[in-house]
């Protein structure tokens, strides 16, 4: 198969925004923005790794270690290990380790989880509250909207897997540099999706024999500076590369009504209620057509399809369903709810 040419399409970069330019300018449209020089406290001079290390000091951490860059969760290319705080921020800043778990090269990545992984989310001003003082969470939303606070970690060269989240989230990048590539929730067609993650490890360099229909999907990128914000609207993909050592915390918050996700859910990550439900009816659906011949079950399935389509398929803002669906947008305004 011959490689298409792939366009990629820069990320908005907004400034001086604040709470009222964000929800009337930028949150309505459902897109990726980076907001850029926002003010996101002490935290942009403070943050070095030795800081953090005096700060974080002996509180063990969980994180992920691996021999390559390119961190693959669907194949598991990765071991969990435990670190104190202090010796993980020393190890993830270097390029070659003295100390390490399986090479002298290897890369670490922490993503902070609550004190009860099963139940608690990752709260900044909880696991680490030291630092927390350091980091001005933008008032963009209520705090009662408030879901969790993430410290993401990682060594140059780190690259994690595409997936998407259910909650909108705002990535806080506060030393470093870091690329984000980012695809719309409408070419979820073309990312050979296993759950929340996208199959398609190599963003870069596809492997168009497995993967063909990937060259369709539009491809957005930013690189993201120390003190600049990526808005990140519930279900784009995105695909993270750290192109220094960095520190960034992610902030989520619920913009649909609270009942509408999963209670045990602390990750945030889990599909909405009613989705979950649809799926499952899909599945028993799908069972029942097993009970007819090939040729009616093509039919039939080419019939549920269609109407999938005109009752789900959106090609604008405002809601207007139809049944065709090839201009880039997302979900419908009336689906979620505005944040202040």
């Amino acid at each position: 198969m011959e490689l298409q040419e792939k366009v990629t399409l820069p990320v908005p970069i907004f400034t001086e925004v604040d709470k009222d330019v964000f929800l009337r300018q930028i949150y309505p449209e459902r897109r990726p923005a980076v907001l850029r020089g926002m003010c996101l406290g002490p935290c942009l001079e403070k943050w070095t790794a030795e800081y953090l290390g005096q700060k974080g000091r002996d509180k063990e951490v969980k994180i992920h270690v691996s021999t390559v860059p390119q961190m693959d969760f669907l194949r598991k290319n990765f071991v969990y290990k435990t670190l104190p705080f202090k010796e993980f921020v020393k190890r993830a800043s270097e390029k070659k380790h003295s100390d390490f778990f399986l090479c002298e090269d290897e890369s670490y990545y922490l993503r902070s989880l609550g004190e009860d992984v099963r139940k608690e989310p990752a709260d900044l001003s909880k696991q680490f509250p030291d630092l927390a003082e350091d980091f001005h969470i933008p008032q963009f939303f209520e705090p009662e909207q408030f879901f969790s606070s993430v410290f993401r970690i990682s060594s140059c060269g780190l690259q994690l897997w595409t997936h998407y989240d259910v909650m909108d989230n705002l990535l806080a990048q506060v030393t470093g540099m870091k690329r984000v590539v980012l695809y719309s929730p409408q070419d979820a067609l073309h990312l050979y999706l296993s759950g929340d993650k996208s199959e398609v490890l190599d963003i870069d360099s596809p492997d168009l024999k497995r993967f063909p229909e990937f060259v369709k999907a539009k491809r957005y990128e930013c690189v993201l500076e120390p003190g600049d914000l990526l808005f990140i609207p519930a279900l784009w993909f995105h695909n993270t590369l750290a192109l220094q050592f960095g520190v960034g915390v992610n902030v989520f918050w619920r913009h649909l009504p609270v009942d509408s996700y999963d209670r045990k859910d602390p990750y945030g990550n889990k599909d909405p209620v009613a989705a979950t439900r649809a799926l499952q009816a899909l599945e028993r659906a799908l069972h029942t057509l097993d009970e007819l011949p090939a040729d009616y079950r093509d039919f039939y399935g080419r019939r549920m399809i269609q109407r999938i389509q005109k009752r789900t398929y959106c090609d604008n803002l405002l809601g207007t369903t139809t049944q065709d669906s090839t201009q880039d947008s997302t979900l419908p305004s009336g689906q979620f709810t505005k944040p202040g």
